[in-house]
């Protein structure tokens, strides 16, 4: 079953046929078994499904952490499939913003060093990398928390910092993978109506990995994933 973009517009992302196979002959994996998604600019997506059902390993390749073993994977019209590892990674540095369950903040280091971090690895000059950096946390919730080091922070708002730090390179696509992961109800909450205000005011592209339903109810779309392939497509509660 395909799961296309509902919108008239070129999709931002488009994977056609896409296969993953890790490993070879009898000890081969099928991670991916033919998937085809198209996401559209300003789409908000959650991807379900039981480990091992291929929703993760999607991700990795939209996010050019992986590399599909056959089919075709478009950005913006570009064919991935088709750039070098150097240039792959500047599509990642420069068009994709990324969330991770474990918010992978710097230990010892201020909420603003770590949303700062991006644009160090782009090199916008220091007085201009603060003022995004301080924007980035206001965005999510944040202000006056500048100083602070991830320690003196609680679950959800290092989880905030990571999404300012997803948010301050303006990506084309945020990918969050199990945001809401190590938090509990009332934070994982908090964590899906800034995702949500963010897809909604500021347009930003979201692709979504999680297993509770709860949490998916916040997207546009939500596909399913089962044995490598895509079972199906529902809308959301936001659609």
């Amino acid at each position: 079953m395909n799961a296309h973009s509902a919108t008239g517009t070129s999709p931002l992302i488009s994977l056609r046929n896409v296969t993953k196979v890790y490993g070879q002959g009898q000890a081969a994996m099928h991670a991916l078994r033919g998937i085809d998604i198209d996401i559209a600019p300003g789409d908000f997506v959650a991807m379900m499904g039981p480990s091992g059902s291929g929703k993760s390993t999607c991700m990795n390749i939209l996010g050019c952490l992986d590399t599909p073993t056959a089919g075709s994977y478009r950005f913006e019209g570009v064919e991935v499939g088709a750039l070098s590892r150097n240039q792959r990674a500047l599509l990642r540095r420069n068009f994709i913003g990324f969330v991770f369950q474990g918010f992978n903040l710097l230990a010892r280091t201020s909420a603003l060093e770590n949303v700062e971090l991006p644009l160090i690895y782009r090199g916008i000059p220091l007085i201009r990398r603060h003022t995004r950096a301080c924007e980035a946390l206001a965005a999510v919730g944040l202000s006056g928390w500048e100083s602070h080091s991830s320690s003196e922070l609680s679950g959800g708002q290092q989880q905030r910092v990571a999404i300012a730090r997803a948010l301050v390179t303006e990506p084309a696509v945020l990918l969050a993978d199990e945001p809401t992961g190590n938090l509990d109800t009332a934070r994982s909450l908090e964590i899906m109506e800034l995702l949500k205000r963010c897809n909604g005011e500021q347009g930003i592209t979201i692709v979504m990995v999680t297993h509770e339903a709860e949490m998916a109810a916040f997207a546009r779309r939500v596909v399913h994933f089962l044995d490598g392939r895509v079972a199906g497509e529902q809308p959301g509660g936001t659609g």
